[in-house]
């Protein structure tokens, strides 16, 4: 299962509220469904993408929180400071294979995740420049093999604290269960 008292944040390089919306919205998605605490925007500031990120909390549970950074380079110095490694993901670092155990001792994570070019400076900050796969590939797909990776698939059983929303598998179709408390108007659509 999910380690319990293991805190991970997603820092989100250089969102682009015009080019890069639906992309950092899915970055945040991975984050929240395979077990980040906290996902951090760095960019431009995007209210409408943050509020997006907190009705989907709201309606489908999870202890994430979504923040603002106008300074990446202090946002990874407060994490350091708090006893966090800093991982970025990235196709020309060293195989996830190679380095999840050594990671995976530790209980605090930044995990960085590139957005434009990313400034050379995240592959100096870091404590590990972690690969997926030495070829070009998303930063999303990245973040969900790295995550399945350091958790042993048990974040894909997680149950989100306060879900209001609840997909029941199905061999075919669609069927969500809405807690019997809540309203069709506190139902959001993401």
């Amino acid at each position: 299962m999910v380690q319990a008292g293991c805190e991970i944040g997603v820092l989100r390089l250089g969102h682009r509220i015009f080019r890069d919306k639906r992309v950092t919205m899915h970055a945040f998605l991975v984050s929240r469904a395979f077990g980040a605490t906290s996902f951090i925007i760095h960019g431009d500031r995007d209210s409408k993408l943050e509020d997006k990120a907190r009705r989907v909390v709201r309606n489908w549970g999870g202890r994430i929180s979504i923040d603002y950074s106008g300074d990446w380079l202090k946002t990874v110095e407060e994490w350091r400071s708090r006893g966090s490694l800093i991982i970025h993901l990235t196709m020309y670092g060293m195989p996830v294979e190679n380095t999840i155990e050594k990671i995976r001792a530790a209980g605090r994570l930044l995990v960085i995740i590139g957005g434009q070019k990313v400034p050379s400076e995240a592959y100096e900050v870091s404590d590990y420049n972690v690969a997926v796969t030495n070829q070009p590939h998303s930063e999303i797909a990245a973040l969900a093999i790295f995550l399945d990776r350091f958790f042993k698939g048990g974040e894909l059983y997680m149950q989100h604290e306060k879900a209001r929303l609840f997909v029941v598998p199905s061999p075919k179709g669609k069927v969500v269960c809405r807690r019997p408390s809540m309203k069709e108007s506190e139902t959001a659509s993401f």
